[in-house]
């Protein structure tokens, strides 16, 4: 099973894929970031945002849960809005 989440933030478009045994995804306008392979109950992800100025802030990725899988995005330790936009078999 694949579950997408989505976030935008500050223009850029920040997407997280979840495969039960394939593991995770992290991906920033299109480019892929970080990624975790194989199964897992809980995982972490880590990628950078640049902007205009070339400054770059963080972004920590958490997935995880038991019956269902939630994903949070924080951006330089600050939680951000991101929703499911997709899940198939």
């Amino acid at each position: 099973m694949k579950k997408v989440f989505e976030a935008i933030y500050d223009d850029h478009r920040i997407q997280v894929e979840n495969r039960w045994f394939a593991g995770e995804k992290l991906y920033v306008d299109g480019e892929l970031q970080d990624e975790n392979l194989g199964l897992a109950f809980r995982g972490t992800l880590n990628g950078k945002l640049r902007n205009n100025n070339n400054e770059t802030k963080s972004i920590k990725v958490t997935i995880g849960g038991s019956f269902s899988i939630h994903c949070k995005i924080f951006i330089d330790n600050v939680l951000i809005s991101s929703y499911q936009v997709k899940t198939s078999r």
